[in-house]
């Protein structure tokens, strides 16, 4: 089994869902997690804060800044790790996921050690 990264972004200009469409989507993401717990495919997931909040740590340069690391019209809003049998499957769960979460989701392999 290969670890995959299901990343979910979010677009500048997206327009905010109303709150019954976000509830539908919180259940549906719900379901989707309960999937993916069920069947041994679940490693850990999350959904993130508002990318206002992010912050960057640059140890070579003693830094610590405000805001995403780069400026950029897409950032990541959530993300699963799952085990899959391979790229088909994976893109397969991606698939769900992306219709749970009503957005594109990038799926990628984790390096294997």
């Amino acid at each position: 089994m290969t670890q995959f990264l299901l990343s979910v972004h979010h677009r500048e200009g997206d327009a905010m869902p109303s709150a019954d469409e976000m509830q539908q989507m919180y259940t549906s993401v719900d379901a989707f997690n309960t999937k993916l717990q069920q069947t041994g495919a679940w490693v850990l997931a999350g959904g993130l804060t508002d990318v206002s909040q992010a912050k960057v740590v640059d140890a070579s340069a003693g830094a610590v800044t405000d805001g995403p690391f780069s400026e950029a019209r897409e950032w990541l809003g959530g993300f699963w790790i799952i085990e899959a049998a391979d790229l088909d499957a994976a893109l397969a769960l991606a698939h769900e996921g992306s219709a749970a979460c009503h957005g594109p989701v990038e799926v990628r392999a984790l390096q294997e050690e």
